[in-house]
């Protein structure tokens, strides 16, 4: 019997994932990494991606420090990242409170880094032409963006137009073979969701709505990233994966 080739291998590709200093981030590059990717990690606090980096399996990745939320934060990871075959466009941050409350610098600081910052990222990757023909690009959404929980607008509001921008990209790079996708993770545990705003009391309850029971693990939302990543998705570009714990059959 010969060799069987696995479809979600990642052998002999290079990935950039962002935000990959905690969370969903690192469990994508830890999956990915599992399967034999070169990973390229980056993220703003050195000390926990550098944790990421020796959580990783394999040789030859490269973790670089950048504030992607600065201009020349994205010329620099553009510059120091070598062409890759694939882009997860993980980094996002989170300011609850109700809509009369809004403030200017918190819709700056949340757009900015979940919505503005990506499409700024695969402009200048597109610029340096260092997205190999074949690639994926991979937008970490949110269920928020298709569903309205109150004290949450400024945040699914800068998910819901990334969601969007990301038709617009597949429709553009298709014809560059370069495919381009998102997911929409419901609750998942992470250090974002704990110690803000929302109570762990209201947290539990919330945990009620969702059919399955739970949050999701940050790896079970890597897992459909990588299917996204991987030549297993050949065929899709231009669609949103939802995984939510059924969350959203309501």
């Amino acid at each position: 019997m010969g060799v069987i080739e696995n479809p979600f291998f990642l052998t002999q590709k290079t990935i950039l994932i962002t935000g990959a200093s905690s969370g969903i981030g690192r469990a994508v590059a830890v999956e990915c990494s599992k399967l034999g990717a070169r990973c390229i990690i980056t993220g703003r606090n050195e000390k926990r991606l550098q944790e990421t980096l020796d959580a990783l399996a394999g040789e030859g990745h490269l973790s670089i420090i950048a504030d992607l939320a600065e201009p020349e934060g994205i010329d620099k990871l553009a510059d120091k990242t070598p062409e890759v075959d694939g882009i997860v466009c993980n980094a996002g941050v989170v300011v609850t409170k109700p809509v009369a409350f809004y403030k200017p610098e918190d819709l700056s600081y949340v757009f900015g880094i979940n919505t503005f910052s990506p499409m700024l990222i695969i402009k200048a990757f597109l610029k340096r032409k260092k997205i190999k023909s074949g690639g994926s690009i991979v937008f970490t959404s949110s269920a928020a963006a298709d569903s309205a929980v109150a004290g949450n607008g400024i945040y699914g509001a800068s998910k819901a137009a990334l969601t969007n921008f990301m038709r617009y990209c597949a429709l553009e790079l298709g014809p560059r073979n370069i495919r381009v996708n998102a997911v929409q993770p419901g609750m998942v545990e992470t250090d974002l969701i704990h110690g803000g705003a929302v109570s762990e009391a209201d947290l539990a309850k919330d945990k009620t709505l969702y059919p399955l029971g739970r949050y999701g693990k940050p790896e079970e939302i890597a897992y459909g990233i990588i299917y996204l990543i991987s030549d297993a998705s050949a065929w899709t570009t231009g669609t949103s994966l939802v995984i939510d714990g059924g969350y959203s059959v309501w």
